[in-house]
């Protein structure tokens, strides 16, 4: 059976955001996660939920959509859909997919998504051969390898990465860090706390320890942490 591809549609306007929810439902590999009127809804979506194709409308209030890409560190595949043309090629340079004008039909939005879907399935096989992340944060692309990195902190719609010399925040969404970092070296103990796992000293009822530092183990994640350990 083909895996399931979580969807986030965010649009102000709500015609648009029913019509690219029908086309959704359409589609049996797609799984409509949230609708969102505005940027920064959708970004708290983003934070909280794994999404693999964001559907993105340009003209919004307040952060357009332009504006939300250039925010977004470890975006996921990005489809455009917008009435206006004039902002097709600074849309590629951000790395968008592909640049939906309206209105388009199903057999067009299908097209794209396919493009999407093929575009994640890439990007999976070239990460598992990568060691490290590369991080967008102060105007800076930071190379974060993973034998450095101690543990990553969540805070909001912010996560900051804890490295054994530095510590860089960065629009950053825990989750997808989650699904993104190798399993066998990184573990979610909390809400908003990622550990390395060969950096782990110890472990009590409430907390591990990473190179010092006292990190809390959630309830819900006691059990699972304790199994990767073992």
């Amino acid at each position: 059976m083909k895996r399931k591809f979580n969807v986030l549609i965010v649009d102000d306007e709500f015609l648009a955001r029913k019509l690219l929810s029908e086309y959704v439902s359409k589609v049996d590999f797609l799984q409509l996660i949230d609708t969102c009127s505005d940027a920064t809804k959708a970004m708290e979506v983003i934070n909280e939920e794994h999404i693999d194709i964001l559907l993105l409308d340009i003209q919004m209030p307040d952060i357009s959509g332009m504006e939300m890409l250039k925010l977004m560190n470890n975006k996921p595949a990005v489809i455009l859909t917008t009435a206006y043309s004039e902002y097709a090629v600074d849309a590629f340079a951000l790395g968008v997919v592909d640049y939906l004008l309206k209105p388009f039909d199903y057999a067009r939005f299908l097209q794209a998504v396919n493009k999407a879907v093929n575009t994640i399935s890439t990007d999976t096989q070239s990460d598992a051969v990568n060691d490290y992340l590369m991080v967008k944060a102060d105007y800076k692309l930071y190379k974060v390898n993973f034998d450095d990195l101690l543990f990553i902190e969540g805070q909001h719609e912010y996560v900051t990465f804890h490295t054994k010399t530095k510590r860089i925040t960065a629009l950053y969404s825990l989750k997808n860090l989650e699904d993104t970092l190798p399993k066998d070296r990184f573990v979610r103990t909390h809400k908003s706390f990622i550990v390395s796992i060969k950096n782990i000293e110890d472990i009590d009822k409430v907390n591990v320890t990473v190179a010092g530092n006292k990190i809390p183990v959630g309830a819900s994640y006691r059990e699972a942490l304790i199994e990767r350990l073992s």
